[in-house]
């Protein structure tokens, strides 16, 4: 089998509170291979974009702190690296693209020194050629007038231009793997769509593998070749995006499938809420985290945290009534 490009394991990211220590990432393990796109989902809380912090060490220490765990990145562990050799790693082999581009970039700085900025910096080009290199980019990225855009500052563009510049961004050293931490947070339906098209469309034609955070379920089934399910910190599904789908075998996985407005329903259905709300981090449940919201949960759920077992072909459930 193909030596996966990134695999996390038992990944343990805590911060210390004035409430006391939390796990906001809780023995979490996955694997991504080259081209692959993988879609890591669950509600806010769930530990989806610590999980991302994690991987480019960008977790603020203090409060926070990776306690434990391995994130081997072609064959080398990023936490065992030095600050200047994971510096060399951001931007230029693994790019991220956050939530809120407006927070993101830059406001007194122009566009196109944004863009072209990690090819200055990684690649030790020129400005002239970096800034060249960054209207191409842009009009990869399908931004009108780039020899405009690359002189204007980011509170002169729309939220979806400013999201495709960080595309452009995130592509400027044409990286193994782009993380992109809900990447249309905030936007409308239809530029939403756009922005998932340009980047499953760029990450295809760069070769790059693609890690999608989100909680939209309609994103993983367009655009996901497997997902990862989270919920209070911890994994509690893995498969195959179809296979998902297709048997979804965690009552949280179940939940938020019937929780997702359908185009097509019968008169008078209506959507089945999750009860209840996540566990508070500082004063988890002693068994599974989940119990106190499943309707199926029995005395094990609650005395016993399940273990992350195999439930067929590249699937894995933490659910003890499920084998």
């Amino acid at each position: 089998m193909e030596k996966p490009l990134l695999s996390v394991r038992n990944l343990v990211t805590r911060f210390r509170t004035g409430r006391g220590t939390i796990t906001a990432v809780d023995h979490v393990s996955f694997d991504v291979a080259a081209g692959e796109t993988l879609a890591i989902v669950g509600e806010s809380g769930s530990g989806k974009s610590v999980t991302a912090l994690s991987i480019l060490r960008l977790i603020p220490d203090p409060p926070g702190q990776i306690e434990s765990g391995e994130i081997l990145f072609d064959g080398k562990d990023l936490l065992k690296l030095s600050d200047q050799e994971i510096r060399e790693v951001r931007g230029n082999r693994i790019a991220m693209i956050f939530q809120e581009p407006m927070s993101s970039l830059n406001p007194s700085l122009t566009v196109g020194l944004q863009v072209g900025e990690p090819i200055n910096l990684h690649r030790k080009a020129p400005w002239s050629v970096a800034l060249d290199k960054a209207r191409e980019l842009l009009g990869m990225v399908r931004m009108s007038d780039t020899a405009s855009r690359v002189t204007a500052y980011p509170h002169q563009f729309s939220g979806g231009m400013r999201q495709r510049a960080m595309i452009a961004m995130a592509l400027a050293c044409e990286p193994q793997l782009i993380i992109a931490d809900e990447p249309t947070t905030a936007l409308d339906v239809t530029v939403q769509a756009q922005i998932l098209d340009l980047l499953k469309d760029m990450a295809a034609r760069t070769g790059s593998a693609l890690i999608l955070i989100t909680h939209d379920l309609g994103v993983v089934a367009r655009y996901a070749d497997r997902v990862v399910v989270m919920y209070a910190g911890r994994v509690v599904e893995s498969a195959p995006a179809e296979e998902l789908y297709a048997r979804p075998r965690h009552p949280y996985t179940r939940g938020l499938m019937a929780s997702v407005p359908r185009l097509h329903t019968d008169a008078g259905e209506r959507l089945v809420p999750i009860e209840g709300q996540p566990p508070d981090l500082s004063r988890m449940p002693v068994g599974c985290a989940f119990a106190p919201r499943c309707r199926q949960a029995t005395d094990i759920c609650r005395n016993e945290p399940p273990p992350l077992r195999d439930c067929g072909p590249q699937h894995r459930v933490a659910c003890v009534l499920e084998s």
